[in-house]
């Protein structure tokens, strides 16, 4: 019996080793980190993401999105192309050339932010040369207006 009794007494001392670090860096990191998650939730309470009023708006089932784009061959192409020409201007700001080109039914519509006033009408510019004048619905928002 004082042999089990010892391998008992070994084993809940053991445990007790293995477990103070643990105990004890959980205590220090709580410690640590409390301040920083308090600070880190204010300031991105305060500072609103760039997208979130597109967000809510998007969410619209009315609104067209790229999961509108058509499946058909040609709206496919006429998208490509448009892309494609978008891609080529060296002159336009990544944002520019990323900004949404949503083609259904031969009418493209261009959506998102470009960075100046020049580069909305180059973009659609572009688009008006591939889809032809009156086929393409201009949405995009100059960033920061």
């Amino acid at each position: 019996m004082h042999e089990k009794c010892s391998k008992i007494g070994t084993f809940l001392v053991t445990l007790a080793l293995l477990a103070t670090p643990g105990i004890f860096f959980a205590s220090v990191s709580s410690g640590y980190d409390s301040p920083m998650s308090n600070q880190v939730s204010s300031d991105s309470s305060s500072v609103p993401p760039n997208n979130s009023g597109t967000n809510v708006r998007d969410r619209d089932s009315n609104s067209i999105t790229p999961f509108s784009q058509s499946n058909k061959p040609a709206d496919i192409e006429m998208t490509r192309q448009i892309r494609r020409a978008l891609m080529a201007d060296k002159s336009l700001s990544t944002t520019a050339r990323n900004v949404k080109v949503i083609t259904i039914d031969g009418t493209v519509t261009l959506r998102g932010p470009v960075n100046s006033e020049y580069e909305k009408t180059v973009v659609a510019n572009k688009a008006q040369q591939v889809a032809g004048a009156g086929h393409v619905n201009d949405q995009l928002e100059i960033a920061g207006r």
